[in-house]
């Protein structure tokens, strides 16, 4: 068996398979990259399938600009059943037959949860409450109660409407921003119908400018490794410009930048990533003034 080296630091996009946590897919990476420096960014719960972002080596420096980025996905919403962690895998809290509820209502009650709006977060998810985990609060028998969140939903399009016996599974496309909980459009949706929802299905489509289209899954991975072929990652100057505007620093500046040194501005606003001439990643900046002073630096000086 051929085993490949380990990647160049970068980006990979994984299809994360339905039953396994997002830091069980990172120790599935570790052995697939043989390395113990991988992280990810935008945590999907076991149920969900699709877009995760994995970074290897010093690109982990990069995952915190993966966690604000936009968000796409796939669901589906069971109208007529409410469950304790609003989707598939928590206990059924009540049921009520939804075989009634009309077509309209159900497009009217999404179209009210879209644009900028307060949410709930479901109160079994990873949000801290006085340090502790919502979600081990709510194991250890508590009842707990989290503040709304203001979250932007650019778009819930509805793919399908199936009637079965007394539920209707409603398909949907969610575009959304960071912090959203698709479980909590579910909930809210089934309250506002009065018969109670939850989501059956969730598939993460997109992060920003990453998707499924470039994304492979755990077992292509491993094969691609016990075969000895590159892994598919992005390198970091490619990755760097999925996530923002981009710079090309002459040999001149890239020698500052290597030194932790600011640069003359360029006129670019917000965060940007500055590469050499060969497409290399250097450093994240912003500019203040007639200076772009660097926020994280990825090629020291040697």
């Amino acid at each position: 068996m051929t085993t490949a080296p380990p990647p160049k630091p970068g980006l990979i996009v994984v299809d994360k398979p339905q039953g396994i946590t997002s830091h069980g897919v990172v120790a599935r990476m570790r052995r697939i990259c043989g390395t113990r420096k991988v992280g990810h960014g935008g945590t999907l719960d076991p149920m969900a399938t699709g877009v995760l972002i994995v970074a290897v080596g010093k690109a982990t420096k990069l995952l915190t600009y993966v966690s604000g980025l936009d968000k796409s996905y796939a669901a589906t919403i069971r109208i007529g059943q409410s469950t304790v962690t609003d989707d598939a895998e928590g206990e059924v809290t009540a049921s009520a037959d939804a075989a009634g509820v009309p077509d309209e209502a159900i497009r009217e009650g999404l179209a009210a949860m879209t644009g900028a709006i307060d949410q709930v977060p479901s109160a079994v998810s990873a949000v801290k409450v006085d340090g502790q985990r919502a979600y081990k609060r709510v194991r250890d028998g508590e009842t707990v109660e989290l503040r709304a969140r203001r979250v932007t939903i650019a778009a819930i399009e509805i793919e399908a409407i199936r009637r079965e016996g007394p539920f209707v599974d409603v398909d949907v496309d969610v575009s959304c921003s960071s912090g959203t909980y698709i479980r909590a459009i579910a909930r809210d949706l089934g309250n506002a119908l009065g018969v109670g929802g939850h989501l059956t299905a969730l598939r993460r489509t997109r992060i920003g400018g990453f998707g499924l289209d470039a994304a492979a899954t755990l077992e292509t991975l491993a094969e691609r490794s016990e075969a000895g072929e590159p892994l598919g990652a992005l390198t970091m100057g490619e990755a760097a410009a999925r996530l923002m505007p981009v710079r090309t620093a002459t040999e001149a500046e890239a020698k500052a930048l290597s030194y932790g040194k600011p640069l003359a501005a360029a006129g670019i606003a917000g965060r940007y990533a500055v590469l050499n001439e060969d497409g290399d990643l250097l450093a994240v900046m912003t500019e203040n003034g007639e200076q772009a002073k660097p926020e994280t630096v990825f090629a020291a000086a040697s």
